[in-house]
């Protein structure tokens, strides 16, 4: 169902039907299109130049050219046609990967609703053009700066820009700025800055742009090149010494020098950026696009995975069974209550879909709206209609409780409980006959006192068909998961269980973790396997909390209100069908939503670390062993080789086995083999 926000102000009634086609083409032509130069990834340039040029590849070329002058032709082509022939290698790898994740990126890039002419149409942010009235809808990044036009009004989080958490209530006339993306609500916004001109423009474009992040193991190779550049750097010193005693000639000293130079591995840094490249390359073939560099080695190193049950056990589709009439009601008129509930609301979603398809209904005329939040979990309406009058919530039956009577609540437990065991979501329907405020004095959603149950509705969820076997090849590699969900503990139980997750795992609801100071709150985030109840902001905390005991944790999800534990993750994944805050906000991507995909993408992920180590040593055992023995050989007075020796040398001992010993890596953990099998 469509979210149309319905009341305007007067200035932006005329405003609505947005500009026609051709004047949106006259504006792009003036320039004041929404460009945004910032890319996601190297350029071509960038990537040839990167590799090409280099402090350790640029004092070999100028060696090289030494060589030529002093008449040493055949070890200058030899030593810096080593070099480029390594270069060259890695340029195409790198040119072919770029191409490849740049047309899957250009395929999952966020659209947005405009309106063009009175007519929605969903474009890419790159075709707004100043003047544009927009829509957005929960879960919509805001791509340009604007003020709000429709009355509604609508929440969003502005954390990406500022860093703070907490909801900003925006209304009539209140800016909305790039970056920030809808939690409740729906508002018409129209584009006033846009591309550089945005406010938020350097922030966001900042966090969009590629940045070479450096890995664990990066910086640990880094450390690995300081140490032997100090060795290089005191053969140098002993060759200088022998030049300037006359003990060798300049041309042997140049000929030295290019072979000194030539152990230090900077070889080892593109080695790794080519293979983590190559790694985002296979990984999306098998179904995950890979949006930040270091997402790959992250995928090497979590031990704890967290993930919302909707959407990702499930998927994000409902499937209404029954509706249970209570008070008197029978069957029929509840589900006409019902489906007129629904197709009043200005703000669809998943559940509201699943009961408009089975109870079809009339809009009627809605005096106040309270769109569902997973922070209060239910959504009213204020209703003023002659068919159906009064104040209306459908949400979770633990929130509407304070607002029922003693006897309901017992009435209600005893079926609640039992659809829940089966791991099936429970609302419950309940309404106020008075037309009552839906807000308190400070505008926070407010439930009206004494609602009477209308009746209680029963949905299912349906399970990914592969959950059941990725969790289990979790399980046996070692890595521990954790469900953590805004819907009752009972239903989020019944569910694990049905994917094989055992019966004693721990449960526990968001209502009791509230209750618990922080010593107390880390312990159970550690010894729980079941979260219900979960708000948002627990759930951030519950991540924080295995943060701090030393876990490398994931956290895969697909809804807004997953962005915050997506960013306090290790690693945030989100599914290709979920917002754009969730896709924008996290590492890693899986395409078509297959959960199944993942590990693969963690195997890849493990035998990418484990070829890079390879390496490593493999670099670390040549270096040593030149050391010694050019530090011996120099003691007796005689060089042992020459630039054509030591440049051959080093491809077939070093250059070919790299690439070999890359390709054949094995996943897992080496100190745990049975990851290795498991996964």
């Amino acid at each position: 169902m469509k979210m149309q926000p319905q009341r305007l102000t007067e200035s932006a009634a005329s405003t609505l039907r947005g500009l026609s086609q051709e004047e949106a083409a006259a504006r792009r032509a003036k320039g004041l299109g929404n460009t945004m130069p910032v890319k996601s990834s190297r350029s071509y340039a960038q990537i040839v130049r990167e590799n090409v040029f280099n402090p350790i590849n640029d004092l070999l070329y100028v060696l090289g050219i030494a060589l030529v002058a002093l008449g040493r032709v055949s070890d200058a082509l030899v030593s810096v046609g080593v070099v480029l022939l390594n270069v060259a290698v890695s340029v195409i790898q790198e040119v072919r990967a770029k191409r490849v994740l740049d047309q899957i990126a250009l395929l999952t890039r966020p659209r947005t609703t405009v309106i063009r002419a009175g007519q929605e149409q969903s474009v890419d942010p790159g075709d707004i053009v100043k003047g544009d009235v927009l829509l957005v809808r929960p879960g919509d990044q805001i791509v340009v700066d604007g003020p709000v036009l429709s009355t509604e009004r609508v929440d969003v989080d502005e954390s990406l820009l500022t860093g703070e958490s907490d909801l900003i209530e925006k209304r009539p006339g209140d800016q909305l700025y790039s970056g920030s993306f809808c939690v409740n609500g729906s508002a018409f916004y129209q584009a006033e800055k846009v591309g550089a001109q945005s406010v938020a423009y350097g922030l966001a474009a900042g966090a969009r742009a590629f940045r070479r992040v450096y890995t664990p193991l990066q910086r640990e190779i880094n450390l690995v090149i300081r140490v032997i550049l100090l060795v290089a750097v005191f053969l140098e010193f002993l060759m200088v010494l022998s030049a300037l005693t006359n003990t060798i000639t300049f041309v042997e000293f140049v000929q030295r020098s290019v072979v000194i130079v030539g152990i230090v591995p900077i070889g080892l840094i593109l080695a790794i950026a080519v293979a983590y490249t190559l790694g985002a390359v296979r990984i999306v073939r098998k179904g995950a696009l890979v949006q930040q560099a270091n997402a790959i080695e992250s995928l090497s190193n979590v031990d704890m995975l967290c993930m919302d049950k909707t959407g990702t056990l499930t998927t994000n589709d409902l499937e209404l069974i029954a509706v249970y009439p209570l008070h008197g009601k029978d069957e029929a008129e509840l589900r006409r209550l019902l489906g007129d509930f629904v197709a009043s609301g200005s703000v669809g979603n998943v559940t509201s879909k699943a009961i408009g398809a089975s109870c079809p209904g009339q809009q009627r005329r809605v005096k106040e709206e309270i769109p569902f939040s997973s922070a209060h979990k239910w959504s009213g309406l204020a209703i003023d209609d002659e068919a159906m009058r009064g104040s209306y919530i459908l949400g979770a039956v633990e929130m509407l409780q304070p607002a029922l009577s003693a006897e309901e609540i017992e009435q209600l437990q005893p079926q609640v409980e039992e659809e829940s065991e089966k791991g099936l979501r429970v609302l419950l329907f309940a309404y106020s006959p008075e037309l009552v405020a839906l807000r308190d004095d400070d505008d926070r959603p407010k439930l009206p006192d004494g609602l009477v149950a209308l009746g209680l509705v029963i949905l299912r969820d349906q399970l990914r068909p592969e959950a059941r076997k990725t969790l289990q090849q979790f399980t046996e590699a070692g890595i521990h998961f954790k469900v953590i969900s805004g819907d009752s503990s009972q239903t989020v139980a019944a569910l694990a269980k049905q994917v094989g997750l055992s019966d004693s795992a721990g449960v526990i609801s968001g209502l009791e973790l509230a209750k618990m100071g922080p010593a107390e709150f880390a312990q159970v985030a550690e010894e729980t396997t079941i979260f219900g109840r979960i708000t948002p902001q627990q759930k951030e905390q519950l991540l924080q909390a295995l943060r701090d005991r030393g876990h490398y944790v994931a956290m895969i999800g697909d809804g807004v209100n997953d962005v915050l534990s997506l960013k306090k993750a290790n690693l945030g994944i989100a599914m290709q069908s979920g917002s754009q805050a969730t896709r924008n906000a996290a590492d890693i991507v899986l395409l078509k939503d297959s959960f199944a995909s993942l590990p693969p993408a963690f195997r890849e992920g493990q035998r990418i670390r484990n070829g890079m180590q390879d390496i490593l040593m493999l670099f670390l055992t040549r270096v040593l062993a030149f050391a010694i023995l050019i530090i011996e050989i120099l003691v007796i007075g005689e060089f042992p080789f020459v630039p054509t020796q030591v440049s051959i040398l080093t491809f077939l001992a070093v250059g070919a086995p790299a690439l070999v010993l890359a390709a054949w890596a094995y996943p897992g953990i080496m100190e745990e083999k049975r990851k290795q099998q498991a996964l």
